[in-house]
């Protein structure tokens, strides 16, 4: 089959076209999927630089000689495991897989079932390829880690809302955890807009004191939880003076996280990390993926809960290169994602 690989890690320009051997099986419970979507997060940036750190082994886990990138993807089943109970030949998915499996910029993928969702009817393949990661780790993160109750009468404020991970946070918190006041950070006039659209109630600028510009609120409930979507160690002092005692703060991006010094102690503030891939690397409680993923497409065809697709690429080595500068760029909006059917020159993962 067609992949686009890395062979060596490092710049983009690593990313190469490659023929390498159909993915064998399927077996035990594993999809063999036709990709026919993907998108691009930050994790696969730093995959493919050699720089991802947040399991400290795991470029010893990941398959050589060469490996395929990719965490989420869209596509049509053509086999399945002899063990699957979930899925059929010919049922559309869509998924983020494995951390340490070959990845979706390829023509075809195994993934486990208890991984993927049916695709929601309402987007194509290249928008559903947009939802899994962010959405999946945004559930986790607030429902599972932070432990917020629908209804609860606190504040949330999401660091960097207009990223990929921000914007489904923000309308998880709104539209299924009914939270009264949502506050996002961003600082540029589109970003501001884009995070209302997701659901902010408010915006604050991440360039100036969030401090003060948190006071001027004047909020009647508490900030009991902070979710850090962006340079953790940039935030860790001002987010231990703002959240309210006893609160919560939940990072999924790497850092030293120190609270020495801080208030974290005097506030009996809790901090937690959130990471998608620990139940797949771990093999533990891997079906609640399947369940969050099923969940998200009734939401999205019921309009409850927005794509967030902002750029989309054509599946090639080009579009997956400039997909991956985009994000190494900083600064974009909602999501990247690649698609066989859309416009632009070269052939499909070449």
């Amino acid at each position: 089959m067609k992949a686009i690989v890395v062979e060596e890690y490092g710049p983009v320009e690593n990313l190469i076209a490659k023929q390498v051997p159909d993915p064998s099986g399927p077996s035990g419970r594993d999809l063999l999927v036709r990709v026919e979507g993907c998108s691009v997060n930050p994790v696969d940036v730093k995959v493919r630089a050699g720089k991802y750190d947040d399991y400290p082994d795991y470029y010893q886990h990941v398959p050589q000689p060469y490996q395929i990138c990719g965490y989420d993807a869209a596509g049509t089943v053509i086999a399945v495991g002899p063990d699957c109970k979930l899925f059929k030949k010919g049922d559309e998915v869509f998924y983020s897989g494995s951390p340490i499996r070959q990845g979706s910029n390829a023509e075809y993928q195994a993934v486990d079932e208890r991984s993927v969702g049916h695709k929601p009817k309402t987007l194509d393949m290249t928008e559903a390829a947009a939802m899994p990661l962010t959405y999946v780790t945004a559930y986790e993160a607030l429902l599972e880690r932070l432990e917020i109750k629908k209804g609860e009468q606190a504040a949330l404020l999401i660091i960097n809302g207009a990223g990929g991970v921000g914007a489904v946070a923000s309308q998880i918190a709104r539209e299924i955890l009914n939270l009264p006041a949502v506050i996002t950070t961003a600082s540029r006039p589109n970003t501001i807009e884009f995070t209302k659209k997701m659901g902010a109630t408010h915006v604050l600028n991440h360039r100036e004191d969030l401090e003060k510009q948190l006071q001027k609120l004047n909020l009647d409930i508490p900030l009991k939880y902070i979710f850090i979507a962006h340079t953790t160690d940039q935030y860790m002092e001002v987010c231990a003076r703002i959240a309210a005692p006893f609160g919560k703060i939940c990072s999924i991006v790497q850092g030293q996280a120190r609270m020495y010094g801080t208030q974290f102690m005097a506030k009996s503030l809790s901090f937690i990390w959130c990471l998608l891939g620990t139940k797949p690397y771990y093999q533990l409680d891997v079906e609640s993926h399947h369940r969050i993923l099923e969940e998200l497409a009734e939401l999205i065809d019921s309009g409850r809960i927005k794509c967030h697709l902002v750029n989309r690429l054509r599946l090639t080595v080009h579009g997956l290169r400039e997909a991956h500068r985009i994000i190494e760029k900083g600064g974009n909006i909602g999501k990247v994602s690649l698609g066989l059917t859309e416009q632009g020159n070269g052939e499909l993962f070449v």
